[in-house]
């Protein structure tokens, strides 16, 4: 049995430094909380995880290696499994158990009630006391008791819902319908080659238009709300600490070692009463990495470390959704481990929910970049995003149509998000695949003017990786809803409908079509020049008139101007987009680089195309976005 000369004094105030006051603080938030006080002095910024460690070296202590591999349950496994959140309260692992040994690993040799509570709950004395590192014993705990919590991240959407998840990518039906298109297609083409060519061509050019124009007047429209404020400065001052809920934020990571010391500094920038946050941040149990990373910071950390059990997908969502069954607030939403929000955004959140009907269950804040001007492609982003962010999704909003969420900054109501089950581990854009979902069951999403601000991607192909992986999950999402098209139809009535189909539908279907407009324009330029004369001299001289006129037949005149109009048409409207994106966050730097936005979209379709490879050979996996690439030290202004 492990000796009790090491007492809490000796521990935190003459070994680590705590004053007199800071152990009042932690014993007051041990009572209030229900959590040991070495959870809360490492959880809630007062001890760092090194200076603990090096503490107990110190004193003499040896720490236990876990063989994660080889763990078993004890014979009371189903206990400590009923009362996993305990354990983890409690950070204590029993490692043995006989009819007269209990052996147990803990992280804090001087908390004799904890161990008391153990006892309690497997209904033994404890007989010996091993000291690991509280990560550890989280990991153990987590990765032996927490099966039941994963399955459910995993597979909870398909068990109550399978028709809208996307564990299954083409349905029978779809695949069906698809290939009974481009057989039909075909066929027609050798029977009516002329006729197919035209339709199909003004058929992908009426709808490129129509998705362009449905973004144009989503953005002219929410531009008459650039300048609104949902809560006022008045309504803002007005709330007081005691009425602020507890308030849950996940942080999924996933080798992201680089930026863990941003994100602290970052949490303790939010205004909120500390006791009230319940930050989780979300480790996958093989991201060694990121695990050593934490364990090794130097200065104390606001956030608890959850650690996932290993099982396939490796997703986001997945990572979220097992985080769900650990937290305890009231409110919840996601930031990377990157975001900057805007120090007052949960109570802004907190006060729009209270005054917004009961069928509100998301809010959804805008995001922008820090490092706007790093290189021409921060840049680029940085329009879209405003114009995304700032004018479109106001818009949609405004017009009562589903919102696809952005992956971070989206507030929910804890219990309403449950009750829409999470999020789909299998769905690479879950935002936008939930934000759906819940409109789909007439619950409503509005967005803040509140800003948390992200590291743009500065490298081309760390952003085709991105990008691809956005849309295919873009087509993810539209597949599984597009099952059922009249089942669709009913839920969200007609202009949820159309705002699907464009919105949805038409972002990756412009991406998609652009190159192939381009290029036919491009075969008009061709043609139409003296190339083809020079190219062909050693022909004979009617040839060029030939290729010409056979060329003229599938692709008449007519129809040679509509793909002109629409193309150069459809560009001047997005580069306008583009423009205007600037006026709300007085970025007006930018808006010369609006003119790029033709390259811009190229980069898009060459996303699109991999992310459709990437649909259909591997649609769950998750394409690792790096960040920390940015040489940017400090915020900008946008």
């Amino acid at each position: 049995m492990f000796k009790t000369e090491f007492y809490r004094k000796a521990l935190f105030q003459e070994g680590i430094g705590l004053n007199t006051i800071q152990v009042e603080e932690i014993e007051g938030l041990e009572k209030k909380l229900n959590q040991s006080f070495l959870r809360i002095a490492l959880n809630y910024g007062y001890v760092s995880r090194k200076d603990w460690k090096s503490t107990l070296i110190k004193n003499g202590i040896e720490f236990y290696q876990f063989d994660y591999s080889n763990l078993s349950q004890i014979p009371k496994g189903d206990v400590i499994a009923s009362n996993l959140h305990r354990f983890l309260d409690l950070l204590a692992f029993p490692i043995h158990q006989d009819e007269n040994n209990l052996e147990i690993v803990v992280a804090d040799p001087s908390d004799g009630i904890n161990i008391n509570f153990v006892e309690e709950i497997l209904g033994q004395k404890v007989t010996n006391i091993l000291i690991s590192e509280d990560m550890d014993i989280l990991k153990a705990l987590h990765v032996t008791y927490g099966l039941e919590y994963l399955d459910k991240a995993v597979f909870h959407i398909y068990d109550k819902d399978r028709d809208v998840c996307a564990i299954e990518t083409f349905t029978k039906s779809q695949l069906i319908f698809i290939g009974g298109f481009i057989t039909l297609c075909l066929s027609l083409f050798l029977f009516f080659p002329v006729s197919v060519a035209i339709g199909l061509n003004l058929l992908l050019n009426v709808l490129l238009f129509f998705s362009i124009t449905f973004k144009f007047l989503l953005t002219l429209y929410g531009s008459k709300f650039e300048v609104s404020k949902k809560v006022s400065i008045e309504e803002l001052e007005s709330i007081s600490d005691e009425e602020l809920p507890n308030y849950t934020i996940l942080l999924p990571v996933f080798k992201e070692s680089e930026v863990i010391h941003k994100l602290v500094y970052n949490l303790k920038n939010l205004d909120y009463p500390l006791e009230k946050l319940d930050i989780k941040l979300l480790i996958e149990s093989d991201d060694e990495m990121t695990y050593n990373a934490v364990k090794n910071m130097k200065f104390p950390c606001v956030f608890e470390p959850l650690i996932i059990p290993y099982a396939q997908p490796k997703t986001k969502p997945k990572a979220c959704n097992y985080g769900l069954y650990f937290s305890k607030g009231k409110y919840l939403t996601i930031y990377d481990a990157e975001d900057i929000p805007d120090n007052n955004q949960l109570k802004l959140v907190h006060s729009l929910f209270k005054k917004i009907p009961e069928d509100y269950v998301v809010i959804q804040c805008a995001l922008n970049y820090f490092n706007k001007k790093e290189n021409l492609l921060t840049r680029l982003f940085t329009l879209e995003y405003s114009y995304w962010f700032d004018y479109m999704l106001p818009g949609l909003d405004n017009l009562d149509v589903p919102i696809p969420l952005g992956g971070t900054s989206n507030h929910f109501k804890f219990d309403k998000l449950m009750e829409l089950g999470g999020w789909d581990g299998f769905n690479v854009t879950e935002d936008a695949d939930l934000g759906l979902r819940a409109y789909a069951k007439s619950y409503k999403v509005t967005v803040l003017d509140s800003t948390t601000l992200e590291e743009a991607n500065n490298d081309f192909f760390n952003w085709i990786r991105q990008r691809s992986r956005w849309i295919k999950g873009y087509m993810q999402t539209y597949l599984v809803h597009m099952r059922n098209p009249a089942k669709l139809l009913r839920k969200v009535g007609i202009k949820g409908f159309f705002g699907f189909q464009f919105f949805i539908g038409g972002t990756f279907f412009t991406f998609l079509i652009y190159p192939v407009l381009l290029l036919f324009l491009l075969l008009i330029v061709f043609l139409k020049s003296q190339i083809l004369d020079l190219l062909i001299f050693w022909s004979p001289e009617d040839t060029s008139n030939q290729i010409l006129a056979y060329f003229n037949v599938f692709f008449p005149d007519w129809l040679v101007l509509v793909a002109i109009f629409n193309f150069a048409v459809g560009n001047l409207i997005m580069i306008y987009v583009n423009m205007i994106a600037v006026f709300r966050r007085k970025a007006y730097s930018l808006m010369l680089f609006a003119l790029l936005n033709p390259l811009y979209w190229l980069m898009h379709s060459i996303s699109a195309y991999k992310g459709l490879i990437q649909l259909i050979t591997k649609p769950f996996y998750w394409e690792k976005t790096n960040h920390g690439l940015t040489k940017s030290t400090k915020p900008h202004s946008v």
